[in-house]
C-alpha cells in the first residue's frame, strides 16, 4: 500500500480528518453497546467508501504500507479462524453470521490506524484515551463515596425520559455487588475496561506531572478496579503497574509504591464488604484441596473449562464453530445436573483466550492467533526508539487485555472483540506513524 502522501497533498488528507473523532466517539460509547457499535460500523463503512474513492482517483492512500499491513495481518488473524470454524460449526447459521458481520473489522482497523498517522491525530486520539479514562474513574469513585454514579445515573435518566424504562430491573440492581460505574450494575465490564485502558491514563499523567502524576493516577485507577470487582481486571492491571511503573518510576521508587499500595490495599479491604467477599472466595482454592473449592473460587469456571475440553477433544481441528460454545455446552457439561455456580443458565464462552480459541476455533485457530503475536513481536523488534516510545501504551494494553494466564471475556462478541481489535489497529497506527506535523 502506498505511503503518506507528499506535503503539498496535504488536501487529501483532510478527508480522514474525522478518524480520530470517529475512534474517540466509539470508545465514550461503550456504556451504550448499542449506539457503540452503530458507531464503529458507520465509521467503518465511511472509511472503507472513502479509500475506494481514493483508490479510483489514483491517489496515494492516507496509510503507511507498514501501519497497512500490519492492521490487515491482525485482522486476518482475528478473522481467519472464524471462517474455517464455520463450514462444519455446531450452528453453522450463527457461525456465518459472525464471519459476515466480523469483515467491518478490516476497515475499522484501517480507519482506527490512519487516526494516529499524523501527530495531530495521534496526540488527539491519545489524550482523548486518557481523558475518558480519567472521567470513568473518577465518577466510579463518586460512586464508591456516595453509592450512585453520577454518569449512569445521567444515562439512565435519559433512556427512562425516552423509552420509560432504566437499562437495568430492580433485581439487577439489587443483586449487583461491586462497583457498576458508568456501566451500571447490569453490565458489569468497568473494571476490565479500566484495566485494559489503563496504559493511556498512566502514560498521560507521567508525561505531565512526572511521578506524583503518575503515583495519583494510579492510586485512583487501582481504587475504581479492585471496586469493580472482576479478579481478571486485577490481574491485568497489577502486569501494567509493573511495566509502567518500572518505566516512569524505577525499581526502588516502583518498591515503595507498591508497599504503599499494599498498606492502602488492607485499609481498602476493611472498609469495603464487597471486596472481602471477593477475597474470600478466592481463598477457596487455597482452602480445599478438591475441584469443588477451585470451581467456586472461579465462580464456576472450573466448570466452563472442562467443558472447554471436552470440545477440543471432540472438535480439535477446526472447533465447535465461533459463539458456539453455548450449542455444545450441554453434551460437555460435566455436571448437568447440578445448579451452577454462576446462578443459573448454559454456559455461553470458555472465559479464558486459549480454551475459547480451542474450543470454538481448534489448533488451527490458535496457531493463527500465535502467529499474529509473533507479527506484533517482530514489529517492534524491528522499530526504532521512537516508534517503540509512540506505541509503547498501545502494545502494553494490548498485550494485558489478551494475556494468556487470565480470565477474559469472549474475544469473538461483539464488545470484547471490539475493544481487542481497537488496541490492534492503535498499535498499528502508533507504532508506524509518522513524526512530522
Amino acid at each position: 500500500m502506498p505511503n503518506w502522501p507528499a506535503e503539498h497533498d496535504t488536501a487529501r488528507l483532510r478527508a480522514f480528518a474525522w478518524t480520530p473523532y470517529w475512534v474517540l466517539a466509539f470508545v465514550a460509547l461503550w456504556p451504550l453497546p448499542g449506539s457503540a457499535e452503530g458507531v464503529l460500523a458507520l465509521g467503518a463503512l465511511a472509511v472503507l467508501v472513502q479509500l475506494a474513492v481514493t483508490l479510483g482517483k489514483a491517489r496515494m492512500l492516507p496509510l503507511d504500507r507498514r501501519a497497512a499491513g500490519l492492521a490487515t495481518a491482525l485482522f486476518a488473524v482475528y478473522w481467519l479462524p472464524e471462517l474455517l470454524s464455520a463450514p462444519d460449526a455446531l450452528d453453522r447459521g450463527r457461525a456465518w453470521k459472525e464471519v459476515a458481520a466480523d469483515l467491518r473489522y478490516l476497515p475499522f482497523l484501517w480507519g482506527v490506524a490512519i487516526a494516529l498517522q499524523a501527530p495531530a491525530g495521534r496526540r488527539l486520539v491519545l489524550s482523548g484515551l486518557a481523558a475518558i479514562v480519567a472521567l470513568w474513574t473518577m465518577d466510579a469513585l463518586l460512586q464508591a463515596a456516595s453509592g450512585t454514579s453520577p454518569l449512569f445515573w445521567s444515562l439512565d435518566a435519559l433512556k427512562r425520559a425516552t423509552a420509560g424504562a432504566g437499562f437495568c430491573t430492580a433485581a439487577e440492581v439489587a443483586a449487583v455487588d461491586r462497583l457498576g460505574g458508568v456501566f451500571g450494575p447490569c453490565n458489569l465490564k468497568l473494571g476490565l475496561v479500566l484495566a485494559s485502558l489503563s496504559p493511556f491514563a498512566l502514560e498521560a499523567a507521567s508525561r505531565r506531572f512526572g511521578v506524583a502524576g503518575w503515583c495519583v493516577a494510579a492510586l485512583a485507577l487501582g481504587i475504581a478496579i479492585l471496586l469493580g470487582g472482576a479478579r481478571a481486571a486485577w490481574v491485568a492491571y497489577a502486569l501494567v503497574l509493573l511495566f509502567s511503573g518500572w518505566r516512569a518510576l524505577g525499581g526502588r521508587k516502583l518498591l515503595a509504591f507498591a508497599a504503599a499500595g499494599l498498606v492502602g490495599l488492607v485499609a481498602l479491604y476493611a472498609a469495603s464488604p464487597q471486596l472481602q467477599q471477593r477475597a474470600e472466595r478466592t481463598a477457596l482454592a487455597f482452602q480445599s484441596g478438591q475441584g469443588a473449592g477451585v470451581d467456586g473460587a472461579l465462580s464456576g469456571r472450573g466448570r466452563i473449562w472442562t467443558g472447554a475440553a471436552c470440545m477440543i477433544e471432540a472438535h480439535p481441528f477446526n472447533g465447535v464453530g465461533v459463539r458456539g460454545f453455548r450449542v455444545a455446552w450441554p453434551a460437555c457439561d460435566p455436571a448437568p445436573g447440578q445448579a451452577p455456580a454462576w446462578g443459573g443458565g448454559e454456559a455461553y464462552h470458555a472465559h479464558q483466550l486459549l480454551l475459547e480459541l480451542l474450543s470454538e476455533t481448534g489448533a488451527i485457530g490458535l496457531l493463527l492467533w500465535l502467529a499474529g503475536a509473533w507479527m506484533v513481536w517482530r514489529s517492534w523488534r524491528r522499530a526504532d526508539a521512537v516508534a517503540r516510545d509512540r506505541a509503547r501504551p498501545a502494545l502494553l494494553a494490548l498485550a494485558v487485555t489478551v494475556f494468556p494466564l487470565n480470565t477474559h471475556l469472549a474475544f469473538y462478541s461483539t464488545f470484547w472483540g471490539g475493544l481487542a481489535l481497537l488496541l490492534a489497529g492503535l498499535y498499528a497506527g502508533a507504532l508506524h506513524g509518522r513524526e512530522r506535523p
